[in-house]
């Protein structure tokens, strides 16, 4: 249930004291600002004692879907009665999100004791580095290796470790995988990886280590064919989404969808997975095939163990209903492959006589793109901005969404919260007297999504 108009809930002292510690480190360099080199995180580590070899690793990159499948690959695992670890990014509400043990985020006060734990090796790195005229460890540095080191002081058994950005140089890629999960790759953060598909695929396909073994979604075909090439140099055994893998089936069901998923041990026939969209199906194979290598080398996991694992999958700010009466969803599809995601998977799971988007953008992104993927969706949209520093401004948008909708289809607001009740405003006012025909889709970014969340009580 919100709070709104219950004013703020009393802050207890651990989250006082998260809230400083999260401060200090997000005053570090963004984790989107890295520098192509290993060496600040591997040197916390060795002093550490290599904690990132402290356990079993799945590894997972791409461009779309990573932290979908990374949750769904620590579900089967802790079906299986193991211990685990879960570092994904970026993070909703709390930054404490980002590092999970047995599915559950970090309390404030361990994520606290963990920073106080590798804070002095971490300043004694930054200073190393800074005496020699590099700078400190970064954000997501930082994060990393609290997460290695949250992890291996619990014990766990497993860790699933989803890349922040890119591969070869991500901070994440100190640890050596068991097994490389690799999801569709498209263009997104091309200000950092640039351009061009083949070397986007270079960089995420760098973390293949010597005797890995890949499970690779579906890719394009120059895309394939490097990847392929890494895996061969590194002496990977590979199994390919289309090949050796596959959806075999899917049929949409309520509350989600049926699967019929053909892994590297066999055919698992009637798992209801309650996400929507052809791509969940498409990454629960992917974390199915991962699971299976990891546990049995490819050979076939209980059924009594898959089907309760996945009926209990959920990702949240994907293609998630947050309010019913009228139905708001939030996506946080922030490019053109998610927003095609997206598209596909609202045309297929629901029917609405109206539906209206709540759109803000970062201003790294290809508004123009992502808006045109919206518009055949949208009958109106309201344009607005997150809090996000790197958000675009709402009549920079505005100008664009006018383009692309037509004058008489956009409106604009500053404040997401005037711009989510605008929405349901327009799309109940359209609809034929019942709400169930509304809706509302609240998508753009990772920040939007979060936001709209914590507005409506969800978190």
């Amino acid at each position: 249930m919100s709070r709104a108009g219950r004013g703020p809930a009393p802050e207890l002292p651990g989250e006082q004291q998260l809230r400083e510690v999260y401060a200090g480190i997000l005053d570090r360099a963004p984790e989107h600002d890295f520098e192509p080199t290993l060496d600040r995180v591997r040197e916390v580590c060795d002093l550490l004692g290599e904690p990132q070899r402290a356990f079993r690793v799945v590894h997972v990159t791409g461009t779309n879907g990573k932290t979908s499948t990374a949750r769904m690959i620590e579900r089967l695992l802790r079906e299986h009665g193991l211990r685990t670890g879960r570092y994904t990014s970026p993070h909703l509400r709390s930054v404490t999100e980002r590092i999970a043990i047995d599915g559950e985020p970090l309390s404030p006060e361990r994520f606290v004791e963990v920073w106080q734990d590798v804070a002095p090796y971490v300043h004694m790195v930054d200073q190393r580095s800074q005496t020699a005229g590099g700078p400190r460890m970064s954000f997501f540095e930082v994060l990393t290796v609290m997460a290695f080191a949250a992890f291996a002081d619990a014990p766990v058994d497993v860790a699933v470790i989803e890349v922040g950005m890119g591969g070869t140089w991500d901070a994440t890629n100190v640890v050596h995988g068991d097994v490389a999960v690799i999801t569709p790759i498209s263009r997104d953060h091309e200000r950092w990886l640039g351009h061009d598909l083949v070397d986007i695929a270079g960089e995420k396909a760098g973390i293949i280590k010597e005797g890995t073994t890949l499970v690779l979604a579906e890719q394009r075909e120059e895309v394939e064919g490097v990847v392929l090439a890494a895996a061969a140099e590194q002496g990977a055994r590979v199994l390919r989404e289309g090949r050796e893998i596959e959806v075999a089936s899917r049929q949409v069901a309520v509350g989600g969808q049926l699967l019929s998923l053909r892994g590297s041990g066999g055919l698992y026939t009637e798992v209801f997975l309650p996400l929507h969209g052809a791509h969940q199906a498409h990454n629960s194979l992917l974390a199915l095939t991962a699971v299976e290598v990891l546990l049995r080398d490819g050979g076939a996991l209980a059924g009594e163990v898959v089907e309760p694992a996945f009926a209990d999958m959920h990702s949240p700010g994907r293609l998630e209903v947050v309010r019913t009466s009228p139905t708001i969803l939030v996506d946080a599809a922030h490019n053109v492959a998610g927003i095609e995601a997206l598209v596909d998977g609202v045309n297929e799971a629901f029917t609405f006589e109206r539906l209206v988007g709540v759109v803000g953008v970062l201003q790294d992104k290809d508004a123009e793109q992502i808006l045109s993927g919206l518009e055949p969706l949208l009958d109106e949209v309201v344009v607005t901005r997150s809090s996000s520093a790197r958000a675009m401004e709402v009549p920079e948008l505005f100008e664009v969404a006018v383009e692309v909708f037509g004058e008489d289809r956009v409106h604009e607001a500053e404040r997401l919260d005037e711009a989510l009740a605008r929405a349901v405003e327009l799309a109940e006012a359209a609809t034929t007297g019942s709400t169930t025909g509304a809706g509302v889709l609240v998508t753009g970014s990772v920040t939007m999504a979060a936001e709209v969340r914590m507005l409506v009580g969800r978190d």
